[in-house]
């Protein structure tokens, strides 16, 4: 195990306050001090055989997402009884102030889920372990998206296994805007006039985050994305922050924020969607998470939950946030090896793949061809209620975009997402009072001194 370099501690100290709210994630489960350490290839097993024992942490807590997880890895060490695969629910609190340390100190796990950024932080630690082969075969047999694996692949190899992807969209309350007269928005333009005439009294048009937050950060970047300024820092670290069409998109980040509520430089993740449950906002730019909860918060229909792809500017290009969760190998172990192929395959066969990914409904989305083909996907309760939603957003996934890893991959993109350095310039407007080109001014000068 190789020692920790400056480099890496440095970058560990930047993140360790990052707070990653990807996916809703809960408190609850097991603790990275209770894991066990990674030791210990192999035990007896029946038969006088040995098992290959493998320890897996992924940092999905809400209680449905364990349980469908534990079930795939119930299924396949009954699969194959030479293998046993122990998941052990981690916090995402966690995974950039204490993993590290842990992994360092040879008590990490096997097999780490990941995030595009925080493959970058791992990776520093010298333990990641090129997955090109993986890849290979199962490309060969399922057809990876080109945008789930993007991310991953730097360094003439591929970093970790895409799993599930996430993509933002325009959600709108069909019933509202047709009591309006109002058709779901294409573009920037319709979208502004679409929030301002569903504004009145104590109805919003819309409810966007403002706050300080990952939350902030995704939203405004989806309207970079769809400005046409979605390369904001390149693979050699390269800052292109500062540009007209960003100017344009915090312009009309600010302008919307007028027809949003009151409070919502406070809002991160829930209060946006509480607010359209509740039918005091008409519309908000999020992930598939709004399915699951839809007629039961809101007491409307599924049909009355409506979703289009992200509006554009004029000029701008279609697209939107869009990022793979995947899965890091940390072992070198050949016979580990050997074990974690087949669980790869296993996972990715598609009605195994199809439950998967259906531990979240909507949400998580494949990364295949086959698996968005499954029946095991499309015959969950959830989905099938809502296909054509899910469909697009599918189709946005095909588009979509993650800061840092347009132009190649930053290695220094979490000294940005860390302190929120997007969701930051949005404070300089509606906190300080800046224009939005003085404001994106600042935060070109705040990129710059944070990549040196």
């Amino acid at each position: 195990m190789k020692k920790r370099s400056k480099g890496w501690v440095a970058l560990v100290g930047m993140l360790a306050a990052m707070q990653v709210v990807l996916t809703a994630c809960s408190s609850g489960g097991n603790n990275v001090n209770n894991a066990a350490p990674e030791n210990g290839n192999t035990t007896g097993g029946n038969n006088g055989g040995t098992v290959t024992e493998l320890t897996l942490w992924h940092m999905e807590e809400p209680p449905n997402r364990v349980a469908r997880f534990k079930e795939i890895v119930d299924g396949f060490n009954a699969a194959n009884p030479d293998i046993k695969i122990t998941a052990q629910v981690q916090s995402w609190g966690d995974a950039y102030s204490k993993f590290p340390a842990a992994i360092q100190a040879g008590n990490g796990p096997d097999l780490l889920f990941t995030i595009p950024d925080y493959t970058t932080l791992i990776k520093e630690l010298g333990v990641v372990q090129p997955v090109d082969d993986i890849i290979e075969s199962l490309n060969a047999a399922h057809k990876f998206q080109a945008s789930s694996l993007a991310p991953y692949q730097y360094e003439d190899h591929t970093w970790a296994v895409p799993v599930f992807g996430m993509v933002q969209a325009l959600w709108y309350r069909g019933d509202l805007l047709s009591a309006a007269g109002i058709q779901p928005p294409a573009t920037w333009n319709e979208l502004k006039s679409a929030a301002e005439a569903l504004t009145s009294g104590d109805k919003y048009g819309i409810a966007l985050p403002a706050s300080k937050s990952m939350a902030t950060d995704q939203v405004l970047y989806s309207f970079l994305v769809t400005a046409g300024a979605k390369s904001i820092l390149g693979g050699d670290n390269t800052v292109t922050f500062d540009n007209e069409k960003t100017v344009e998109a915090y312009q009309m980040y600010s302008d919307l924020l007028k027809f949003s509520p009151p409070d919502s430089n406070t809002y991160q993740w829930g209060e946006p969607q509480a607010q359209f449950n509740a039918g005091t906002a008409a519309m908000a730019i999020e992930k598939g998470q709004y399915l699951s909860t839809f007629e039961a918060e809101s007491g409307r229909p599924a049909s009355d939950l409506g979703v289009v792809p992200m509006p554009v500017a004029d000029g701008g290009e279609a697209g939107s946030i869009y990022y793979s969760n995947g899965i890091m190998v940390l072992t070198d172990d050949a016979k580990k090896k050997e074990a974690i192929t087949k669980f790869f395959e296993y996972l990715f066969e598609p009605e195994t793949y199809g439950s998967f990914v259906n531990a979240e409904p909507g949400l998580f989305l494949p990364v295949t061809e086959d698996g968005g083909q499954a029946d095991s996907f499309w015959n969950d309760p959830v989905i099938s209620k809502y296909k054509s939603q899910v469909e697009v957003l599918i189709e946005a996934a095909g588009k979509g975009a993650l800061f840092g890893f347009t132009d190649g991959v930053s290695s220094k993109i979490g000294k940005v997402a860390g302190p929120n350095y997007i969701a930051q310039t949005l404070e300089q407007m509606t906190s300080k009072g800046l224009s939005a080109a003085d404001a994106v001014k600042w935060g070109q000068a705040q990129i710059e001194a944070a990549v040196k």
